[in-house]
């Protein structure tokens, strides 16, 4: 009975709760708008408040640029029309069911940049050659980025999440004139709820070094900075304007991600975290030089140090990570990283602080027995509030233990477990067998062997795997569609690999 009103719209605010829950599963929220007018309405908003993913296939990107397209001035569309950029296909705003600027909550000024420049590359691309826009191209480009850009500015779009993203690419002029655009227009920027900062290894650029720190200091609210890769000099930068009283940061940041940064080049660490009053999280990803030096700076904190992801790419002593879980490990919620063994030791004993693990992340180039049985150990110790598992094992050997011993010390349900694998059939067979009482929501495997594991799968995963992805050296079991349909009716969703793997850069710039 509650399920038909659920359909027919009787409960309203339940069946948002039910649509809520697909926020991020596109194709479902696609269905959804199909289902009724209740469904359509309810689904739409979640489909449009994130609408720039640089994953979105080719014909998506051009459906979405031409609805915004409608809000530009009709002088700049005649000129669209003119270079036969667009053709007489626009639709009419009139024809439009939606506001669907209102809906933009989120927004990525790189992401952005991306998908404006996918859909005009292709649109350049396709142009006859008398319409080829030569000389002109590149000013032309430039102004197609600012004016749907100023369409937010124009229409004052109230957005939860900002994140202004430099990446030091070709990209670099067209956010320079996003940013004038944003400092031009100050209501833009004080109705953005969170301000975020992503800064990635780039060459040097005063002009946006200067616009980010006046947006910084005008916005007064920034909520996450996330460095990667930086020399000595913008670390220097970017730690001055964490010190400064003038941006308000002191009271405001709350997210800090250092990825591939050596640590060693950061000065006043101590002064930083001690004048940071509502940091709430610490993410240390792939940093080289974390060393005793830089964790007794840590441990001589005043402050509690709320470091909630640790992912290595070098081992440091043990007992100097050992001390840091010590001071830590109530709030590491991540772990994991390349080559993490210790001959003397037991890495699940380092794990004995840390309750909370929700992510873990192995990846092994080596042929190193103890080490596999090591981590066997320690995900069998932390599985209580283990969500996420990614193992990387490219050795058969070790990619045999992994197989046979994993199933068995599984929890009862995970979110998503992503196995990159030298596999062959019968431990993989092994595999699925002992995994067989675990609710898997996401299973993701890379076949690195010669084995054909495509066929084992719908024999074990029936009724225990939500969404399933496989692909090997040749073959992807997507583009296999008697499987793929055979799959689906007992509703296991088969996606691509890409689509379904957790990469760590991007699992950190969710936070």
């Amino acid at each position: 009975m509650s399920c038909s009103k659920i359909f027919s719209g009787d409960l309203p605010e339940l069946t948002y709760d039910v649509i809520k829950y697909f926020q991020k599963d596109f194709s479902t929220l696609y269905s959804c708008i199909l289902v009724n007018r209740l469904w359509c309405r309810l689904a739409i908003p979640l489909l449009w408040e994130e609408p720039f993913l640089i994953s979105t296939s080719s014909h998506i990107i051009i459906k979405i640029i031409k609805i915004y397209l409608n809000n530009l001035n009709d002088d700049f569309k005649m000129k669209l029309y003119e270079y036969k950029i667009i053709n007489n296909s626009l639709p009419s705003k009139n024809m439009l069911l939606f506001d669907y600027l209102k809906f933009l909550k989120y927004l990525n000024t790189h992401n952005f940049i991306l998908f404006v420049d996918t859909w005009l590359d292709y649109a350049i691309y396709n142009l006859k050659p008398e319409n080829i826009l030569y000389d002109s191209e590149k000013n032309f480009k430039k102004l197609v980025h600012m004016s749907l850009f100023k369409i937010f500015i124009e229409n004052e779009v109230n957005l939860n999440t900002l994140v202004i993203e430099i990446s030091g690419s070709k990209y670099d002029t067209y956010l320079e004139n996003n940013l004038e655009l944003i400092l031009q227009n100050q209501n833009f920027i004080q109705n953005v709820r969170n301000l975020k900062l992503h800064i990635y290894k780039y060459e040097e650029n005063t002009v946006i070094n200067n616009h980010i720190s006046q947006i910084i200091h005008s916005h007064q609210n920034l909520k996450k900075i996330f460095l990667f890769d930086l020399s000595i000099n913008y670390l220097s930068l970017y730690q001055s304007l964490l010190l400064s009283k003038d941006h308000n940061c002191s009271n405001t940041l709350n997210t800090i991600v250092l990825y591939q940064i050596k640590l060693k080049l950061m000065n006043n660490l101590d002064k930083i975290f001690e004048q940071l009053n509502v940091l709430e999280t610490v993410h240390i990803i792939y940093c080289s030089f974390l060393n005793s030096n830089f964790i007794q700076q840590i441990i001589n904190s005043t402050k509690p140090f709320k470091l909630k992801s640790l992912i290595l790419n070098e081992v440091p002593q043990f007992e100097s990570l050992q001390q840091l879980l010590l001071k830590c490990g109530d709030y590491l919620e991540n772990f994991g990283g390349c080559q993490v063994y210790y001959c003397n030791h037991d890495i699940s004993q380092l794990l004995n602080y840390c309750n909370n693990i929700n992510f873990l992340y192995f990846s092994e180039y080596d042929e190193n027995k103890n080490s596999t049985y090591q981590k066997i150990n320690l995900i069998e110790n932390i599985k209580q509030n283990l969500n996420y598992l990614s193992i990387k094992i490219f050795p058969p050997i070790s990619s045999s233990i992994i197989l046979k011993n994993l199933g068995q010390v599984l929890p009862s349900k995970l979110d998503y477990i992503s196995l990159d694998l030298n596999i062959e059939k019968e431990d993989f067979k092994v595999f699925l067998e002992n995994s067989q009482y675990s609710f898997i929501n996401k299973l993701v495997i890379l076949q690195y062997g010669g084995d054909d594991i495509l066929h084992c799968i719908k024999d074990y995963c029936i009724m225990r795997v939500k969404y399933l992805a496989i692909r090997d050296l040749e073959k992807e079991l997507f583009d296999l569609k008697d499987e793929v349909r055979e799959l689906e009716l007992h509703n296991i969703k088969v996606q691509r690999y890409i689509d379904l793997d957790i990469r760590i850069y991007d699992f950190m710039k969710e936070y």
